[in-house]
């Protein structure tokens, strides 16, 4: 799976519009919680939602959590925790079981 969108590239994150839906790779602060998964830590997460402002000082996004357990709140990332973003494509919708 290839994930990263280089900063260099194209604009890099600085190029993302207000609106699009993407993926961030935020890095965790170095005192802050180590997320472990049972046997590798690491201090990274990644982050889904919708751009709403892009400047230097890095992105402010709207979260897109799953449809009914959360509502969205906006989560500003500085430059220097974004490891990589890439736009991703819209939520799937949930298409009726027929019974």
């Amino acid at each position: 799976m290839t994930f990263a969108t280089p900063p260099d590239a194209a604009g890099g994150w600085r190029a993302l519009r207000p609106g699009t839906r993407v993926v961030v790779r935020r890095r965790l602060t170095p005192d802050g919680p180590v997320v472990s998964d049972g046997g590798s830590a690491h201090r990274w997460t990644d982050l889904i939602g919708f751009v709403v402002e892009v400047s230097d000082a890095g992105l402010r996004l709207r979260t897109d959590p799953v449809p009914g357990r959360a509502e969205p709140t906006e989560v500003e990332v500085a430059a220097a925790e974004i490891a990589a973003a890439k736009p991703i494509p819209p939520r799937p919708t949930r298409r009726p079981r027929k019974t």
